[in-house]
């Protein structure tokens, strides 16, 4: 596979930094940005690059020449002028489908992993996709179940009241078909000018993941980068390394016990639960729910208004920083005799806790650690789903009211368990 760097861009805004060095080559842990991202790339496999260039491109071209110190083939694309996020792959020819990256992102994932998803929806182009801690002034994706995007939540126009906190992280796999459908001709912008009018084909898809990759472009994003590079936050990150992971169940656990939830108005956080959540963020461990939801068996909401219900639990998160790396739910229940109830979820499964299945899945999928793993819950069903997955299982007393369950850890809340271990 063939990568393509956009590292043309002038970088006003960490220019303090480093006035005479195009932002790409700005050190981190003493190697440059683009270097790191050639080497990252590399051991995934990718051996030819073309890095567009512009603003100080002789730094850029004079240090990497044709790639032979890295054991990689570089060519360039030199900007005279500024052409904007796509002007210069829409000059360029490709046979094959390739990766394109931003110059001024950190690293570190498992590309074959991006790539198999990529081929298996025979996409146009494949963004990776992540929540941030500032989805309200980010630009959103927009998708169904299946990753499919139906479009965007511009950074500048208002949000709707509640949303899913999924940003373009700045890496995708694109087809040269997709190149074939717009105007070669002056600037270009890769997401309003290609991307979006793509939408419509159905063939645009998100592609999920909590692997590490971050912009380095303010100073503030500088510095993160280098303390999650000191501390192993980047390499750690790729799946194909297993790690660990926090499992949290939803009701009593971040949002208020209030039986069985059907609407969004009725989330309502707990106090200290995004604190809590945004400093197990910023430890570079994912975060992902598992919870039964029994409404949709029941026929008490459709699985379009459990989607809103989650949107608004990640919404007011994202209002203070936290995020969710992932969500997990059992949508079915054994018992009948409900009005309404829908029979095709009213089933024996492996995933209603206090079986395990969700947390299998989960580490399957995502290539965790369970056996350093933590899984917190309210309810007994929460501890012995941890407990049979082999996850060190948490109980807190912030749910429905029960003895405490032995064998497992006990805090008052959610946040006196993260204060506690992390």
């Amino acid at each position: 596979m063939k990568a393509v760097i956009l590292a043309g861009g002038k970088g006003t805004r960490i220019a303090c930094v480093r006035a005479d060095l195009p932002k790409p080559m700005l050190p981190l842990g003493g190697k440059s940005v683009l270097e790191r991202q050639i080497e990252t790339l590399k051991e995934n496999g990718v051996e030819d690059f073309t890095i567009v260039t512009g603003y100080l491109a002789d730094e850029i071209e004079q240090y990497f020449g044709g790639g032979e110190k890295l054991g990689v083939h570089i060519t360039y694309y030199r900007e005279t002028e500024p052409l904007g996020t796509a002007g210069a792959l829409l000059r360029m020819s490709f046979e094959d489908d390739f990766l394109l990256s931003g110059g001024d992102l950190v690293f570190d994932f498992d590309l074959s992993r991006m790539l198999a998803f990529h081929k298996q929806k025979n996409a146009l182009a494949t963004l990776f996709a992540h929540p941030n801690s500032h989805p309200y002034d980010s630009t959103l994706i927009v998708s169904d179940a299946d990753g499919r995007v139906t479009g965007f939540l511009a950074k500048e126009n208002k949000k709707p009241e509640y949303y899913e906190n999924l940003c373009n992280a700045g890496i995708q796999i694109i087809s040269p078909a997709l190149l074939e459908m717009c105007d070669k001709r002056g600037k270009a912008d890769l997401d309003r000018d290609v991307i979006t009018p793509a939408v419509g084909t159905g063939r645009i898809y998100a592609y999920r993941s909590a692997e590490y990759v971050r912009d380095m472009g303010t100073p503030e994003r500088y510095a993160r980068a280098e303390r999650d590079l000191a501390a192993g936050t980047v390499r750690s990150g790729n799946m194909k390394n297993k790690r660990p992971a926090v499992f949290l169940d939803r009701d009593g656990t971040i949002n208020v016990f209030k039986g069985l939830i059907s609407r969004p108005e009725q989330i309502e956080l707990i106090d200290g639960a995004a604190q809590a959540i945004r400093r197990i963020n910023e430890a570079g461990m994912p975060v992902v729910i598992i919870t039964n939801q029994p409404v949709i068996a029941r026929g008490d909401c459709t699985l379009e208004e459990l989607r809103q219900i989650f949107n608004k639990l990640e919404t007011l998160l994202g209002e203070e920083g936290a995020y969710l790396d992932a969500i997990y739910f059992c949508p079915h229940h054994p018992d009948d005799g409900f009005p309404g109830e829908r029979k095709e979820f009213k089933i024996e499964c492996e995933c209603r806790k206090p079986k395990p299945g969700m947390l299998l899945r989960a580490a399957e999928e995502m290539n965790l650690d369970l056996s350093r793993s933590y899984m917190v819950g309210d309810h007994a069903k929460d501890v012995e789903a941890g407990r049979r997955a082999g996850c060190i299982p948490v109980f807190v007393r912030t749910g429905i009211q029960m003895p405490d369950p032995e064998g497992c850890l006990v805090y008052d809340d959610l946040i006196s368990f993260v204060r506690d271990k992390f």
